[in-house]
């Protein structure tokens, strides 16, 4: 009996280190999770700011295009009006 006694104590303490030890790998593992996560997550934050900044470059493009553009015509339709003006009068 004594033996019994001692093998069932010794399955439980062989249990107990085993779901000790079960425990103990789900929280690293979770934490591996959670840095890969985080890590994606800083990855993620970075694209987008890139993408923010590239757009925000190309819009900046785009207006001083059309501000080039504006001034070109309109400096074009002052030199018309102003070869108008200094032709003869008939």
């Amino acid at each position: 009996m004594t033996n019994n006694k001692q093998n069932n104590q010794q399955q439980q303490n062989n249990q107990q280190q085993q779901n000790g030890q079960n425990n103990q790998n789900g929280n690293a593992t979770q934490g591996i999770a959670s840095t890969v996560k985080n890590g994606a997550g800083v990855v993620f934050d970075a694209a987008q700011n890139t993408i923010q900044a590239t757009e925000n470059i190309a819009m900046n493009a785009v207006d001083q295009t059309a501000q080039a553009i504006s001034k070109t015509a309109n400096s074009m339709t002052n030199n018309q009006s102003n070869q108008q003006n200094k032709q003869p009068k008939k």
